[in-house]
C-alpha cells in the first residue's frame, strides 16, 4: 500500500478540491463527465465556490514526492441553496475525490477518517454525504458508520452522528 501525507486544506487549495470535485463526479468510467461539463453544473461547483469560508474544512493527500491525489472537505450550506447530500442547517456536508489510479488502496478511508475527526473537534453532532448507490464508495461510508437517511432518485444521502 502507498504511504500518503494528509494536510489540511487550505484557501489557497480551491484548484486542488476542485481537481479532485471532478474526480467524484467522475466515479464511474461510464458515467464520465468533461472537466468542462462538471464545472459548468452550479450543482457541482457549489461544492468549491468561494472555499474557505467559514464552516468549510478538510483536509489534502499527497505522494512523497508532493503529488496531489485526493481530498475531502465539508461545508456547510443554507436550506434554500442545499447541496446534494443536504440534511439541516447546521450539518456539514463531506465531497471526498481521489485520483482514480491511487484509489481502492486506503486512501479514501484516510481521508474520510481525517475530515471526521476535524468535523468532531469543531462541534458539529453530524456530516452528511450524497452517494449514488451503484458507488463502491457507498461501502467504505457504511463501513465508517454513515447510515442512509434519505434515497432520492439513484443517490442517497447518508449521515454520520459524531457523538
Amino acid at each position: 500500500m502507498a504511504v500518503y501525507s494528509i494536510r489540511d486544506a487550505v484557501a489557497e487549495d480551491v484548484r486542488v478540491l476542485t481537481d479532485m470535485m471532478v474526480e467524484a463526479a467522475n466515479w464511474s468510467a461510464a458515467g464520465f463527465r468533461t472537466r468542462a461539463a462538471v464545472l459548468a453544473d452550479t450543482q457541482h461547483t457549489r461544492y468549491v465556490h468561494g472555499w474557505r469560508r467559514p464552516g468549510d474544512a478538510g483536509v489534502i493527500a499527497e505522494t512523497h514526492d508532493g503529488a496531489v491525489v485526493g481530498a475531502s472537505w465539508y461545508r456547510l450550506f443554507p436550506a434554500d441553496a442545499p447541496g446534494f447530500g443536504y440534511v439541516a442547517p447546521g450539518v456539514p456536508e463531506l465531497i471526498l475525490g481521489v485520483s482514480p489510479i491511487h484509489r481502492a488502496q486506503g486512501l479514501g478511508r484516510q481521508l474520510l477518517q481525517a475530515t471526521v475527526l476535524r468535523a468532531r473537534a469543531a462541534g458539529y453532532q453530524r456530516i452528511s454525504l450524497s452517494v449514488e448507490r451503484a458507488n463502491h464508495a457507498v461501502a467504505l461510508y457504511r463501513s465508517e458508520g454513515f447510515a442512509t437517511l434519505d434515497r432520492r432518485g439513484t443517490r442517497d444521502t447518508m449521515v454520520l452522528n459524531l457523538r
